[in-house]
């Protein structure tokens, strides 16, 4: 290992929880991370990048299930309020807070892209005395808002291997960025910030995420194959009121359409082509007992082990969601909130993260390659960067987790933010080490 690497890594390795914790403690959701995103503007900064943010860094309209103009404004005024600067918010206003940091190095070298989300649940923190961000004082103050699946640690491990690089700048030829994504969880920001040009020209892009399948200390999955794409959806049909006793043939039921839709998605035919999914999650609707209900909305994803295959699926939802309108003489309309490809890491990639991870001594079980069996919104920008030419991976980094992903209880071992940094540093310098 490279000793100025090395010294640089243990420099920084006593700030990773610290700011991992503050993050924590401010969680934002999807499309409302002016915080974070202030905050992590001015660190790369600071460190000697050129910043891409609001518009020039996320498409407007490819945006999905942005907030309301009056909840993105409540979210900004939080925002400075704990702390974040009033002038970059303003440039994120319409929840445009996705952005990425480039430093570019000179000579011939290869276009290096690493990924990092920022945002987090809407999950409430348990309030369990035993609760380490209770016991520690680092729980969320942010209502109905939780870091509960480790993009806190992700930020913290993004940020600090931009120090580690920009410190040693002059030993690496091409070129890096860093990529800041706003809306992982829902799958909604990968693609307005593709759309904007976050992955144009990129020769090698890596994604990492703490724990998920490698659930404990000592196990690093270096390769991450089978992302489902997913296409999530509200679907709302639109009838026409009536009295239930006194004139039902003047209504037209929402409701029945709504829940003739949600059985027959269900029967939707399976492909033998691969795995396809579909979960109608929600079902709301009606206004009383004795009204022909005239509204209903059906929340609703589909997924499949390839894009080709969500298409099918969601094609479907189309078609069934139509013929149920119309069968009970409704409107409807559909609204899509999120969405992502599918994905495979390249296996030649993962065998160079492994062979790192395997000379670091702290992995006792490195895994070249696994399937996944979910979506990642990063999956939309590794196979953007490989349907032009390029590689890329996913890492999931053990760590030991006190609760499940998305659950009130979750919490990591913050060792894993040392073992991620140094992983990640190792890779990036291989990658672009002269």
């Amino acid at each position: 290992m490279n000793q100025d690497l090395k010294k640089k890594i243990e420099e920084l390795i006593p700030n990773l929880a610290k700011v991992r914790r503050d993050l924590h403690k401010h969680p934002e959701s999807g499309w409302t991370e002016f915080r974070t995103a202030s905050m992590a503007i001015k660190k790369m900064q600071q460190l000697g990048y050129t910043i891409t943010m609001g518009e020039n860094a996320v498409c407007r309209e490819a945006m999905m299930g942005v907030p309301s103009a009056d909840a993105l404004r409540a979210h900004m005024e939080r925002a400075i309020s704990q702390g974040a600067d009033p002038e970059l918010v303003a440039k994120m206003e319409g929840g445009m807070t996705g952005f990425w940091a480039d430093m570019d190095f000179g000579g011939e070298g290869p276009f290096l892209a690493v990924r990092f989300d920022m945002d987090c649940n809407d999950v409430s923190e348990c309030t369990d005395a035993d609760h380490r961000p209770n016991v520690e004082g680092f729980a969320s103050v942010n209502k109905g808002a939780m870091h509960a699946c480790g993009h806190d640690g992700h930020m913290a491990i993004g940020l600090a291997l931009a120090e580690v690089v920009a410190s040693m700048r002059d030993q690496f030829k091409g070129k890096i960025r860093f990529i800041f994504q706003p809306a992982e969880e829902g799958v909604r920001g990968a693609m307005p910030m593709e759309k904007a040009g976050a992955v144009e020209g990129v020769d090698e892009i890596f994604g990492m995420h703490i724990g998920f399948q490698a659930n404990n200390m000592g196990k690093v999955i270096c390769g991450t194959k089978n992302f489902l794409a997913t296409t999530k959806a509200d679907i709302t049909f639109t009838g026409v009121p009536a009295h239930a006793g006194n004139a039902p043939e003047e209504g037209k039921n929402a409701l029945l359409s709504a829940a003739t839709a949600l059985l027959n998605m269900h029967a939707i035919p399976r492909s033998g082509k691969g795995d396809t999914r579909i979960t109608v999650g929600k079902l709301n609707g009606g206004e009383g007992r004795n009204v022909i209900p005239p509204k209903a909305v059906l929340v609703l994803e589909t997924r499949g082990i390839t894009s080709a295959l969500d298409e099918y699926m969601f094609g479907e939802v189309r078609r069934i969601a139509k013929a149920a309108a119309e069968m009970w003489g409704c409107g409807y309309s559909i609204d899509i909130k999120g969405g992502t490809k599918s994905g495979e890491s390249d296996l030649e990639v993962a065998k160079v993260v492994a062979e790192e991870a395997r000379d670091m001594g702290c992995f006792t079980d490195v895994i070249e390659e696994q399937n996944f069996g979910a979506s990642e919104d990063y999956s939309h920008f590794m196979s953007t960067v490989q349907a032009h030419g390029g590689k890329g991976t996913y890492v999931q980094v053990g760590s030991s987790l006190r609760a499940g992903h998305h659950n009130s209880h979750f919490d990591f071992d913050e060792q894993s933010l040392a073992n991620a940094l140094e992983l990640m540093s190792r890779c990036v310098y291989r990658t672009l080490a002269k």
